[in-house]
């Protein structure tokens, strides 16, 4: 697969960038305190606290031309988060929260952009993003205990710190198809869409995959082409979103007991308040089963997952709500083929990433929407004027790809960073990543990853997730600069335990039993290993709370001199259950 991790042509279609709206203010400086690449949610709340509460020489390095990471370069039409909108949002301060008003349960790409940009506003960040300006290395130097990071426009930056914020889900995957590069129409990735809109009137379009962004593009391309063409793979499980308007009311009654949400999303397992299960499947007889899960249905969103339990542990538990979803398909798309292709049959339902719908598949009942399987037999090739498959060419004017990313290592392994005595961290991870906390890398001393592999991060809410990650650095960094310390570096010993146990929990879900981009299944030759942590945004919060009450054990904390600052014995992992 091709890797699109920098904007510019893809297959033929120029993506424009808009000139930069503001110069940086540290332009004329390349000694820095901390340099923060990126400037989605993480990056601009990394500066804010660095720079803000801490008093720092911070530069941010931004490939986009504005602020906003995910919700910058993904406007693909029907492009909306999965959380709920008042949850996925800044909860450190409280102004902030009361002056933004969100129209939607679910946000669009556009108001997730504008309130993007109103935070950058608001907090004059701007002035210390280099916009347009992507990072090509980043050096450890131990002379120095400082890095130096190069940019493409010539520039180099020192800094104490490395704070990587580049996003789990940034590098767009592009599959290497024979005959692509003849194509004589429009190619498009739904992650890299163009600013400036595309219009399918009157087109024949053709869209391969049907992950999350597929089935929020497909229907909105269905009311807009002649003719859609959906190549899948392997069908998702997805579930209604029931999506509205926020009324005035609900909107008030959330501004006034922020607080009590707040602290329940900063542990809830999933980063934000379901409604609690309601017990095992066991304590229910079929038809109980079947009543509590149709109210959740018809309330929308991912609690349904959460009806019961045992259902991502126990695969007999899992065939319930699997079983229900697979019944509603058949309900929805009237021709049984069809419905029967776009039915999960080959993994749990939760098992990869959940999907969140409108309309998805009542779309397929359009007379100008068809869908082919490419399970079995794969797209052959792309031609001038269509794609390839078993045989039977399929003649189209555009093709959008929603093929995912390579996820989680992929913006990292698209910068050549080296730490100690020159090692690099793409050999160091060539076998998986590994990390202790998700946040720190054994042999890169002052590099720290916002929401980085062995963190919660895609399993939960990503704000929870990167206010949690920014706090904790912060609060890091505060302490060893008020004792002296120059290097700050992950144990490999506890970073191998870290490793091991991210591994076990795993191992107690149902999630191997999906190929999914958690596992990176989806991109050719990466190694089979489960990223994220599955044990709780609460409980990774505790642990890493233990750490820092502790004085940091997991980490060498070197000073100037050479001393090492003393530690309490490690934070013992918690027990697998």
């Amino acid at each position: 697969m091709t890797a699109i991790t920098h904007g510019g042509t893809v297959g033929g279609t120029h993506h424009a960038l808009e000139e930069p709206d503001m110069t940086s203010s540290t332009a004329g400086r390349t000694d820095l305190d901390a340099i923060v690449i990126g400037a989605g949610f993480a990056g601009m709340y990394a500066l804010h606290r660095l720079r803000d509460d801490l008093g720092l020489e911070v530069q941010v390095v931004e490939r986009g031309t504005g602020v906003g990471g995910t919700w910058y370069w993904n406007r693909y039409p029907g492009a909306r988060c999965d959380v709920e909108s008042m949850s996925y949002s800044y909860s450190f301060d409280e102004q902030l929260e009361q002056e933004w008003e969100w129209t939607e349960l679910y946000p669009a790409q556009p108001e997730l952009l504008a309130y993007a940009e109103h935070v950058a506003t608001r907090f004059d960040l701007r002035r210390d993003i280099a916009f347009g300006t992507v990072v090509e290395s980043a050096t450890f130097v131990e002379a120095t205990h400082r890095w130096t990071v190069a940019t493409d426009d010539g520039r180099e930056y020192t800094a104490t710190y490395l704070v990587t914020a580049v996003g789990c889900l940034s590098a767009s995957m592009i599959p290497d198809i024979p005959g692509l590069d003849e194509f004589t129409g429009r190619v498009l990735h739904t992650g890299r869409w163009p600013h400036e809109g595309v219009d399918f009137t009157g087109r024949r379009v053709a869209v391969v995959g049907t992950g999350s962004s597929g089935i929020q593009v497909i229907p909105q391309l269905a009311g807009q082409a002649e003719h859609l063409t959906v190549f899948q793979r392997t069908p998702s499980w997805s579930l209604p979103a029931r999506n509205r308007p926020l009324g005035p009311e609900e909107v008030a009654d959330t501004k006034a007991s922020y607080r009590r949400l707040r602290a329940d999303n900063a542990v809830a397992p999933s980063g934000t308040r379901l409604r609690p299960p309601v017990g095992s499947t066991t304590d229910f007889t079929p038809s109980e089963q079947t009543a509590e899960l149709a109210r959740r249905w018809e309330d929308g969103g991912a609690a349904f997952l959460a009806t019961f339990t045992d259902t991502a542990r126990d695969e007999r538990a899992n065939e319930v709500p699997a079983g229900f979803v697979r019944d509603r398909i058949h309900e929805m798309v009237t021709d049984p083929a069809t419905a029967e292709l776009l039915t999960p049959r080959t993994h749990p339902i939760g098992a990869k990433r959940i999907c969140l719908d409108t309309d998805y598949f009542t779309t397929y009942n359009r007379p100008g929407v068809s869908l082919v399987s490419v399970r079995d037999t794969p797209i052959e090739a792309v031609t001038g004027t269509g794609l390839l498959v078993g045989g039977v060419e399929h003649e189209v004017d555009d093709i959008v790809f929603a093929t995912g990313y390579d996820a989680m290592t992929g913006p990292l392994n698209a910068i050549s960073v080296r730490g100690r005595a020159g090692r690099s961290l793409r050999d160091e991870w060539a076998a998986g990543p590994r990390t202790y906390l998700g946040v720190a890398t054994a042999g890169f001393p002052n590099l720290f990853m916002l929401t980085g592999p062995g963190s919660p991060s895609v399993l939960v809410n990503m704000v929870v997730s990167i206010e949690q990650h920014v706090d904790w650095v912060t609060e890091l960094v505060r302490y060893t600069r008020a004792s002296g310390v120059v290097s700050i570096e992950a144990q490999a010993s506890e970073q191998d335990a870290w490793v091991e146990h991210v591994g076990e929990l795993a191992a107690t879900t149902l999630f191997r039993k999906a190929a999914s981009w958690y596992l990176g299944a989806n991109v050719p030759g990466k190694p089979r290993v489960f990223m994220p942590y599955v044990g709780g945004m609460g409980r990774y919060r505790a642990t890493c709370d233990q750490v820092a009450a502790a004085g940091y054990p997991g980490f060498v904390l070197q000073r100037a001199d050479g001393s090492v600052v003393p530690v309490a014995p490690p934070v013992p992992v918690p027990a697998v259950v």
